[in-house]
């Protein structure tokens, strides 16, 4: 028998150390969270994408009674810039939540398990990292790449014959 064991880097940043173009892109992250639509979880997520060529799109959670018919805020962004954007990576998408009180939240919250898939899936589309930058009041987590979030990841490759 082995063991495995996987490690995962995170870069732990306050707002104020991130680069001038890190904090555009939050900002528009917590902002999309103000476009939120969720009426039944009254958990506001936003997220936004710097593409190569420097466009930062955004979105957020947007819930239906008919659960699970709602999209996360992660995936309508990658949804929309790959549709909009099909030629330009994603470089960097950055997350925020705000609670039913309409507080960010001191700890940063990790997108949800499909959306850590869209996100394997967009990063191999363009063949290149896509960083992740998740939001909370205590500290900015940094990821270089969505391994990070996705050990052992599911892609195309293991389709192979």
């Amino acid at each position: 028998m082995k063991d495995l064991n996987i490690e995962i880097a995170i870069k732990i940043y306050t707002y104020d150390e991130l680069t001038t173009a890190d904090q555009a892109l939050m900002d528009a992250a917590c902002e999309a969270t103000r476009r939120s639509y969720a009426p039944y979880s009254h958990f506001s997520v936003g997220a936004a994408a710097r593409l190569a060529n420097g466009t930062v799109v955004s979105g957020s959670n947007q819930e239906n009674a008919a659960y699970p018919s709602g999209l996360c805020a992660e995936r309508t962004t990658l949804f929309y810039a790959n549709s909009q954007y099909p030629d330009q990576a994603v470089e960097t998408l950055a997350v925020a939540a705000r609670n039913e009180r309409g507080e960010f939240l001191e700890e940063p919250i990790p997108p949800c398990g499909a959306c850590r898939q869209v996100m394997l899936e967009t990063q191999t589309r363009y063949n290149r990292p896509m960083r992740i930058l998740l939001y909370g009041t205590k500290g900015i987590y940094e990821m270089k790449s969505v391994g990070a979030l996705l050990p052992l990841s599911f892609d195309a490759s293991a389709m192979e014959v």
